[in-house]
């Protein structure tokens, strides 16, 4: 799931999840949300 921002001058989306600091700098965090949501951005020219 993707969170979308709309009616602002500029593409505002963001991953439905916590930021997950525990796994900051450890190579464990899974980037496949955020790739998801920057995809329907780029899709829905948002």
């Amino acid at each position: 799931m993707v969170n979308i921002t709309l009616g602002l001058p500029f593409i505002r989306t963001s991953v439905d999840h916590g930021t997950a600091l525990e796994l900051a700098g450890r190579g464990e965090a899974d980037v496949g949300s955020f790739i998801t949501a920057l995809n329907l951005a780029i899709k829905n020219d948002c």
